[in-house]
């Protein structure tokens, strides 16, 4: 039985699509408990493999990270990874404030020894359908070649442990593929992976080339990561808005959108950041995940389902033993 901690507050359309979401997945995995912590006023529902804790404190998108997890202990957030802390459950799912969310990771659960900064790692969409691994993309603004070297060996791991491929190819985001380019921090980080001999490192990769299947885990610091996060989902945004624009400019091109309707659904369904979930936040001592914040009933589902498997294949425990193989 796999336990999972939720903060059913957290997000732009919350507590609804949390509950919802939550009903779905307590269907759906039989081996699954949950913990769900929120205002009991909004919350009638009872299934016996959930628990439902009351809180009438919340952390908002506009309070300040470390300070809210300290003054607001009674918060959905803070007793979620406190849960996580103390062993009461193995993962916990989050659409709240990100920089909060971060701060309770790091300081209620904890880092795993040797991991100097954890990183936020998402799955990304590709031409094929396959996917990337990409980390980190937002947890760290500023990071060192060392930082980015740890985030690749967490990336592998998770590439091979969580996404089941054998032998994933790493490469790190960079502005141009020839060994010579990027500032400072990118060079250094570059000979710093060839030294530590990745079975499968093909060294730079330009963002322009993420979507079109250019390798299996991408590394990058938190500011570019992020930056590159919101440019793919914008830009998917953008160009369906577009394309649903045309389609209905004319009764001819209504009728061609009726022929090639199911045609845009899958490519739609390929590019929605809801079919991914969230976003793990890798280095820690348990399993934290962080949904959108615009997340929808699918999206939450989405992330729940993502928190579940990365418990039931042991992620932690193998991060661990792998790091502490890397320290030796």
């Amino acid at each position: 039985m796999v336990k999972i901690a939720i903060d059913m507050m957290g997000g732009d359309e919350a507590p609804g699509i949390v509950i919802e979401s939550v009903k779905t997945a307590i269907h759906d995995f039989p081996d699954l408990e949950i913990l769900l912590y929120g205002d009991e006023k909004q919350y009638n529902y009872q299934h016996e493999r959930i628990t439902f804790q009351h809180t009438d404190e919340v952390i908002t998108m506009d309070d300040e990270p470390v300070r809210s997890i300290k003054k607001k202990k009674n918060s959905s957030m803070v007793l979620m990874a406190n849960a996580v802390k103390e062993g009461k459950a193995e993962a916990c799912v989050s659409a709240g404030n990100t920089g909060a969310l971060m701060s309770s990771g790091l300081f209620i659960v904890g880092r795993i020894k040797g991991i100097e900064r954890p990183a936020l790692v998402a799955t990304f969409p590709t031409v094929t359908g396959k996917g990337f691994v990409f980390l980190d993309i937002g947890a760290n603004s500023d990071a060192k070649p060392e930082h980015l070297v740890q985030y690749a060996k967490m990336g592998e791991i998770y590439a091979k442990q969580v996404r089941k491929i054998d032998n994933p190819s790493l490469a790190l985001l960079n502005i141009g593929t020839e060994e010579s380019k990027g500032n400072a921090v990118t060079k250094k980080t570059y000979q710093l992976l060839k030294e530590e001999k990745f079975d499968n490192f093909i060294g730079n990769v330009e963002s322009k080339s993420l979507l079109l299947d250019a390798c299996d885990v991408v590394v990058s610091d938190g500011y570019n990561g992020n930056l590159v996060l919101k440019t793919i989902e914008g830009t998917a945004t953008g160009i369906f808005k577009m394309l649903k624009e045309a389609m209905t400019a004319s009764t001819k091109n209504k009728l061609a959108a009726l022929t090639l309707k199911k045609d845009f659904k899958k490519i739609n369904d390929k590019m929605d950041y809801a079919e991914y979930g969230g976003s793990v936040l890798l280095g820690l001592n348990g399993i934290v995940v962080k949904a959108h914040g615009s997340s929808n009933e699918r999206a939450f589902y989405n992330a729940i389902k993502q928190a579940k498997l990365a418990a039931d294949t042991k992620i932690v425990d193998k991060m661990k033993k792998a790091v502490g193989e890397i320290n030796e």
